[in-house]
């Protein structure tokens, strides 16, 4: 019978509510999928439509976070961890990783945001507080609110990478989600914030260009666009059975048609 739910975690409740999902999915229908909120609501999709086809199969997408999608992973309480990030942490180098996607990381403003393009440099100094107001960057004088994920997101993992030399402001407001970091921006005229390329929506927030550099999928396939990081899904193992049919779900042609009808790129 089909059973589907979908949970944001919080890390210090990982093993509440992992307890008994079973690791690999070798032996078993259920599979728990764990970890990057970029990827989640992909993940949820891709799950409901494997399940239409595959009836007896459970799959359970949970969110939490890249570094939680490691954690659980490793510890054997999820069948597969998501992760955004550009290059793995030493911690999951024992991980069989996956490359399911591409994603750019477009950084947000109000749609009434009359800036248009910021350079990387310009970018790196905002998050570290050293341009504070947005008349140094061509737009009106007002304070900027910084906005940004915390600790142990993948997406701000790749975003500090990938910008460089970042030691964040303590002035930034903190989400935990791209959905929350889209509603902030959204509902703040002066903010400055990141998230998935996926989730981008134009009728509530304005992607910037980034180094001159328009953040679409052309540019992002192209590699010109500089803020791009994988998808990856991680197991303990080759991944076996329902796992493994799942992955090869999502790499197959419908599922990496779905990956660009919804706004992130395919795996190659």
């Amino acid at each position: 019978m089909f059973k589907y739910r979908t949970n944001v975690l919080w890390s210090g409740l990982l093993a509440l509510l992992f307890a008994g999902t079973g690791g690999c999915g070798r032996n078993s229908a259920t599979v728990t999928v764990a970890g990057s909120t970029a990827f989640q609501p992909f993940a949820e999709k891709l799950a409901e439509q494997y399940v239409a086809k595959h009836p007896e199969a459970v799959i359970s997408v949970q969110g939490g976070g890249s570094a939680l999608g490691i954690q659980s992973t490793l510890a054997g309480t999820a069948s597969i961890g998501m992760a955004d990030l550009v290059k793995l942490p030493p911690e999951a180098q024992s991980l069989h990783p996956t490359v399911v996607a591409q994603d750019g990381i477009a950084l947000v403003v109000h749609p009434g945001n009359s800036v248009v393009s910021l350079s990387l440099d310009q970018i790196r100094d905002v998050f570290n507080g050293k341009i504070v107001d947005w008349s140094e960057l061509g737009g009106p004088a007002h304070v900027i609110t910084v906005v940004s994920r915390e600790a142990g997101s993948g997406t701000r993992s790749s975003f500090e990478q990938i910008v460089g030399g970042i030691q964040l402001t303590p002035n930034a407001i903190i989400q935990d989600s791209n959905g929350t970091i889209r509603e902030t921006v959204a509902n703040d005229p002066y903010a400055l914030g990141y998230l998935s390329h996926g989730l981008v929506d134009p009728s509530k927030i304005k992607a910037l260009q980034v180094n001159k550099v328009e953040c679409t999928r052309e540019e992002i396939q192209a590699k010109r666009y500089p803020l791009v990081r994988p998808i990856y899904l991680l197991t303990r193992e080759e991944p076996q059975g329902v796992a493994r049919a799942f992955i090869d779900y999502i790499l197959s042609a419908e599922g990496q048609a779905m990956i660009l009808k919804d706004g992130l790129l395919p795996a190659r």
